[in-house]
Order: C-alpha cells, then structure tokens, then sequence
C-alpha cells in the first residue's frame, strides 16, 4: 500500500525503527508494555470530542504534501458521522520525533482525547512514550509493529496481516509447501518472520528460505540457491519479500531464466505488485499473487476525495480517514468510555477507506485484504476481500 510513498520519503522511514528510537521504546515500558491507559480518558458524547490529528507539516513538500493529505482525508471521513461531533485539532510534527512528542503533548494538554498519526515510526513511538501516562490512545498511521502495544496502535497495513492473508490462500489452493526469499536488511527479515509465522499458523510446510544482501552480484547468487532449494524440498510455491523498487525487477528475470518460474512453482509476493503499474509488465511476475485492499472500496474513497478536492489522494491518506471513522462509530454509542482501549479492539472492527479492519490488544492491525493475480499484465482477482469480521457489533 505504502510503495507509493517512495518518491516522498524511503520507505524504510515508514517501515523501520531507527536503532536510537528502538532503544528508546525498550526503555519505556509506557512504549511496549501492556496496556497502559486501557480505561481511557472519558468523554461527553453529547458534545464535540477533541481529537489530535498530527502530520507531517512543516517538513519536506514532500511532507507537506503527505500532511495536506491526512488532513482532507479525516475532514473527509467526519462529513460521514451523521450526529458525531468531532473537534478536530491538526498540530504539524515536520516528520520527525521531537517536535512529534511536543505536539503530542500539547495536544493532551489543549484536551485532546485521542490522537491520530503521526506517520513515521519513531515520531509515533516518540509520540506515544510523551502522552503514556495521560492514557490517551496513539492511532499511528506507521506500520512499524515494532512500536505496536502500550498506548500505541499502528494503522498502516503490516507484513504479518499480508502475509497470513496470502499463506491462508496458498494453503487452501495446494500450494503449502513455501520457500521463503528475502533480502538481509531489517524489511526483508520482518517479512521473512511474518512469512515464517503466517505458515506455522496455517499448517503449511516452510520448505527452506534464502537470503540475499541487497546488491545485484547477491541477487545473481542467490538465484542458484533457490533452485536447489525448490527441487531439493519439493517445495511447490516461493514467497518474495521483494518489491520493485528493490530486488523484484531482477529476479523476476532471473528465476525463469533459471527454470524457477511460475509455470512450476507458485510466486508469492509480500508487496503490492500492482505499484507502480510498471511492475505488472514485468514478464516474470506473471501469474505470480500478492494480496491488496479492498478495491472496491478504495476506488470509492479515491473517487469521493477527488470529488471533494480535485485529485486523487495519495494511498496514505486513507488511514487519516480509517482512524476518524473508528472513532465516530465507537462515540455514536454514547458511552462516556466509547474510546477505552476494550472500545478500540471490539471485534467486528470497522469500515475505512480500503475496506475492514480492527485494531488489535497487541497494537497492531488486521485488515480485510483481498487475493490478486498478475495476469496478462493485469490485476486479476482471485478471492474477494472480507466484508466482515466475526465478532461483537458496534
């Protein structure tokens, strides 16, 4: 979802934890720990609920233009509220920790309830560890999990929903028996991980995984070790961390070339293969599945926000608009403690931008994704995304 975000900001800023800001949540048991703050701060739901929206401003224009974003989208997702009254209150963080502490605590300090952003993940850790002890609830749009738990949820799309979306389908269509093959960077050994995870929680067979360093002459090496791999396990699907501002493109020629393609074994994708549109040219990809939200209602979010302000929103902005509707669907209850953590996490979760999703008691997020294909350089559906959680309603 975030590979758009590459030509504003790398995305190992949206996905990673500096090593500083890491020893810093370490260090803060308000950042890891349990649920500090699960009652929550009260609320009058008959009057506005002061809600913080922080962003990116005052950074690059690129930043600017990501905070511009957020902004319209959230104001966007309040003209959907019906008798809701939110008072929302946007404080700039310039990307970056320090001032997101200092707008996070100022924020609880002009009465703010809860917060929505910041976007980069050590401007949220550093924004959840400021207001921890208020117990007003952080509602990231990073989707750093590292940071997840505390006060602190992410709502940007993570490595370990995508890839139990994308084993649970792979096992059902008989392909469980899985490589892994992932650079040797921190992304590539979360996704590796999450890899790891969604096949022992599906009951499918983790058949090897190989590493390559993120350079050409390691991605050409790592092409032998793969082959052998897939023949000497059987293995009958091969799950790729990479996306094609990295390591994709070259593999994507490299593997057929050397008798790993999709003809034979399943390619399985943990990025979004569909951005840039280029990627689906690419002629080794095809047949190849990643996961993506909801289409439907993401053409309907782009369409409203194009509708309202003259162009189409950057991917990002969706989860501005996720964070406002969970919101107002919990104070429409009425209840003086709508936003108590139990609130947050109540199971049937809510509708966004981009479908379903819930916030989990670990901080992190499950979304409601669908199963595509790469078919004549097209998106081609192969399971619908959930239109429902199970659970209690709201």
């Amino acid at each position: 979802m975030f590979a758009i975000l590459r030509t504003i900001r790398k995305p190992i800023r949206l996905l990673m934890l500096p090593i500083f800001a890491m020893m810093l949540s370490a260090c803060d048991p308000a950042a890891l720990g349990g649920l500090s703050g699960a009652g929550g701060p009260k609320i009058d739901p008959n009057a506005p609920v002061p809600v913080a929206l922080l962003v990116p401003r005052g950074g690059s224009a690129a930043d600017n233009l990501l905070a511009k974003n957020l902004e319209n989208a959230a104001r966007l997702a309040i003209r959907d509220l019906g008798g809701v009254q939110i008072d929302l209150r946007v404080y700039g963080t310039a990307g970056k920790a320090g001032p997101a502490a200092t707008a996070a605590a100022q924020a609880v300090n002009d009465g703010a309830k809860i917060i929505i952003g910041p976007v980069y993940g050590e401007a949220a850790n550093a924004a959840g560890v400021a207001v921890a002890e208020s117990g007003v609830t952080v509602l990231s749009f990073s989707n750093n999990t590292t940071i997840a738990g505390g006060n602190v949820f992410v709502l940007g799309p993570t490595f370990d929903n995508t890839a139990n979306r994308l084993v649970n389908y792979a096992k059902r269509a008989g392909k469980d028996k899985i490589v892994v093959l992932h650079a040797n960077d921190i992304g590539g050994q979360l996704g590796r991980n999450a890899i790891q995870q969604a096949i022992a929680a599906n009951g499918a067979t983790l058949a090897g995984t190989v590493e390559y360093p993120l350079s050409q002459e390691g991605v050409r090496a790592a092409v032998p070790q793969v082959k052998s791999a897939m023949q000497s396990t059987g293995a009958n699907a091969l799950f790729l961390t990479a996306n094609s501002s990295t390591a994709l493109p070259l593999l994507a020629e490299m593997l057929p070339s050397a008798g790993v393609s999709n003809q034979n074994s399943q390619y399985i994708g943990l990025t979004r293969w569909d951005i840039p549109a280029q990627t689906l040219a690419l002629p080794g990809i095809q047949g190849g599945w990643f996961a993506l939200p909801d289409p439907g209602a993401s053409a309907a979010f782009a369409s409203r926000y194009n509708a309202a302000y003259g162009e189409r929103p950057l991917d990002i902005a969706g989860l501005a608009f996720d964070g406002i509707a969970a919101i107002g669907s919990l104070v429409k209850s009425g209840k003086k403690n709508a936003l108590s953590t139990s609130a947050l996490t109540q199971g049937a979760g809510f509708k966004g931008a981009n479908g379903i999703f819930r916030l989990r008691a670990d901080g992190t997020n499950e979304r409601g994704l669908a199963v595509a294909a790469v078919r004549n350089n097209q998106v081609v559906l192969l399971e619908a995304a959930p239109q429902a959680f199970g659970g209690a309603g709201f």
